[in-house]
């Protein structure tokens, strides 16, 4: 089920706060599983588990280059490779 916008606003405000490099819109899956995500281009691996824990995801969207990665945030943190699909033009802001 997708959150409340108004949650989506606070956090991605919070977010603002967290994270000082480039973020950009992206879709996540397909279908009705597609949601709304954020990459950011310059986090490490740990910069997104990181934040994606602090923002309760069960996952967080990874990017290397042009490539990207679901990576699963529960106890032992797996990776799930996948490309991501820009949502609007990027901005670098989230």
């Amino acid at each position: 089920m997708p959150q409340p916008s108004a949650r989506n606003i606070a956090a991605a405000r919070e977010l603002a706060r967290a994270w000082a490099g480039p973020a950009g819109p992206v879709v996540n899956g397909e279908g009705e599983w597609a949601e709304d995500a954020l990459l950011l281009p310059a986090a490490r691996l740990r910069d997104a588990v990181a934040l994606g824990r602090r923002f309760g995801q069960a996952a967080a969207l990874f990017g290397v280059g042009s490539r990207a990665a679901l990576v699963w945030l529960d106890r032992d943190v797996g990776v799930t490779r996948a490309w991501a699909v820009r949502d609007d033009p990027y901005t670098g802001v989230p």
